[in-house]
């Protein structure tokens, strides 16, 4: 049986990203009573407004979801106590050593997903005793990966360098994306533009809107000497670039960001001046549609095309 759908216990191996702004209750359970696991995004509540998205995932969904935990989190402590009190037993962590918390979360009978970049993160992340990994090409939205690694060249490096099960992400939006992640060596996928994109994504429909009419070359790794951040263009992406390109220090970029510039851009709709955080393959994203019918759409299509390969003569 394939390792992901095991440890999860779920239909299918593909998990929706826990993403800012866009990953609450609604989306989280819907992708999982379509047969996936849902993610709800902790990075953008805080820790009574996850307790709520929680709760209201249980009376929704009958079958397994998770929590998305960037450990970098101001009210970390907070975060982590409130999965324990309400019986989460999937945790996805990101931005942040693992070490920290994961024997905690372990030791609560939780199930333990890093998400990495590099074959550095990768190996410590296991020597921490994750359950998994989620090995994120720079083709992904949001924040990324300083080596600027793709999905192609970072999957079958981690499959190589770990023994446990290994999640590609970034640049995954179809079933035969999908299949290819398999094909390097990957247990399941997680995908999040195609999602933020959905009906049940908490992203304003501005943002959702931005997304499917977005064109190749639309979206760019930037804040690099922050936290690379893959952005969607608008005036507020080309001012962080005229600064950068103007040798702009931290301190300026981080002036510049300032506070609530995700949730300005993503969930409130302001599509000049808000940070859009989205992936490369948000040029492929042509519809807003429901978490079920992405879902049953990848399954298909990588079936489809998982069994013209099986037929491919040479």
């Amino acid at each position: 049986m394939n390792a992901i759908k095991k440890l999860f216990n779920i239909e299918y191996p593909i998990i929706q990203g826990g993403m800012v702004w866009c990953s609450g209750w609604r989306l989280a359970s819907a992708v999982s009573n379509s047969g996936g696991l849902g993610l709800i995004g902790a990075g953008s509540m805080y820790p009574e407004v996850l307790r709520e998205h929680i709760q209201k995932c249980k009376l929704a969904t009958d079958r397994p979801f998770g929590v998305n935990v960037p450990l970098l989190y101001p009210d970390i402590e907070q975060i982590m106590n409130i999965i324990v009190e309400e019986k989460v037993n999937i945790v996805f962590s990101s931005a942040g050593n693992p070490a920290l918390w994961t024997p905690f979360l372990k030791e609560n009978n939780i199930s333990v997903v890093h998400v990495i970049a590099n074959k550095k993160f990768a190996q410590k992340a296991e020597q921490c005793g994750v359950d998994a990994i989620v090995a994120e090409g720079f083709e992904a939205g949001g924040h990324n990966g300083r080596e600027e690694t793709t999905t192609l060249c970072l999957v079958p490096e981690i499959c190589d360098a770990v023994s446990i099960p290994v999640i590609a992400a970034g640049g995954i939006g179809s079933g035969r994306a999908m299949l290819a992640a398999f094909a390097l060596g990957a247990q399941g996928v997680q995908i999040g533009s195609l999602f933020a994109a959905s009906s049940e994504s908490s992203a304003h429909a501005n943002f959702k809107n931005a997304i499917i009419e977005a064109q190749e070359g639309d979206t760019k790794l930037s804040l690099k000497s922050l936290v690379p951040v893959r952005l969607l263009k608008n005036d507020f992406y080309s001012q962080v670039a005229k600064a950068e390109a103007e040798g702009a220090n931290r301190q300026e970029l981080m002036d510049l960001l300032g506070k609530g510039r995700a949730k300005k851009g993503m969930f409130n709709g302001d599509l000049v001046e808000g940070e859009l955080e989205i992936g490369q393959i948000a040029s492929a994203i042509h519809e807003v549609k429901p978490a079920s019918q992405i879902l049953n759409e990848l399954w298909t299509e990588f079936l489809l095309e998982k069994d013209r390969l099986s037929n491919l003569k040479f």
